[in-house]
């Protein structure tokens, strides 16, 4: 994607949406438990907040984001939780306040950012397009489990298309993150859009097929439902393993989400 102001634009409006779901809760709003296991709303909107200031950082002080790698590396399993458990202490209006003031910031800085540019990240470098597009994934998953806590229907819309293409483009990847290796021919993945449409990737004569709802192939690679839960078809054994794995989000994959009729639980966090 040359030019990132579209999904620059798109990432804007997944953050206000989010933004409406918590701005009028009280405080006992903000306790709410979430779907990941040990986090309320309030560590929710904490840790957006927390990776919207790692990106910045990433954006506008290469030398401050790797001293925030330094930390990870020191501590890779509670690295992304004491983070989230920081912000979190903060009071609400102080934490939403911060949270605005950090994605603005960001949103600024990745217009501004030179053609070209690339940033350093948990995982390969990003331009201002890829950084964006992580972001919404991030705003977008994060979101769903406050809405689930809220209990706030929160319709689909075609901003999908970028978590979607994420999780198609971050196929090697998942693979990857659980130590095995990726298959060398592409998959056909095709999608159905909320609003209808068709979204494919791949080339059609692929022999490995992925197929279903756009919103439910975004569930499974930002891993806020469980496979078992979901309308997706894979056609052939390579992509029968990917969906068992896919992820769209750097470092580890978690425990996921159980079934619904296992109840609420798992890890919900994206680093």
């Amino acid at each position: 994607m040359s030019d990132p102001s579209s999904v620059i634009d798109d990432l804007h409006e997944e953050s206000e949406e989010a933004d409406r779901l918590v701005a009028r809760l009280g405080p006992e709003g903000w306790g709410l438990a979430t779907p990941a296991a040990g986090w309320s709303v309030a560590h929710q909107v904490a840790h957006l907040a927390w990776t919207d200031h790692s990106a910045l950082l990433a954006v506008t002080d290469g030398d401050g984001f790797r001293a925030l790698v330094e930390q990870a590396l020191a501590a890779p399993h509670t690295f992304v939780d004491e983070g989230a458990e920081e912000y979190a202490r903060l009071a609400p209006a102080e934490l939403l306040a911060r949270w605005r003031k950090g994605r603005a910031a960001l949103e600024n800085g990745l217009r501004s950012a030179p053609p070209g540019a690339r940033f350093p990240w948990y995982g390969p470098p990003m331009s201002a397009a890829s950084m964006a597009t992580a972001r919404l994934m991030e705003t977008w998953a994060h979101g769903l489990d406050i809405a689930d806590a809220t209990g706030v229907p929160r319709p689909p819309t075609d901003r999908l298309r970028h978590v979607a293409r994420l999780g198609v483009r971050t196929r090697d990847f998942a693979y990857g993150v659980h130590g095995l290796t990726p298959p060398t021919d592409p998959f056909r993945v095709e999608l159905l859009a909320p609003g209808g449409e068709l979204w494919a990737y791949g080339p059609e004569d692929a022999p490995q097929r992925v197929t279903g709802p756009a919103l439910d192939f975004c569930l499974l690679v930002t891993r806020r439902a469980h496979r078992a839960d979901l309308a997706l078809t894979a056609d052939g054994p390579d992509a029968d393993r990917w969906l068992g794995i896919a992820q769209a989000f750097a470092g580890p994959p978690g425990g996921g989400r159980p079934p619904k009729e296992e109840g609420r639980g798992g890890q919900g966090h994206t680093p």
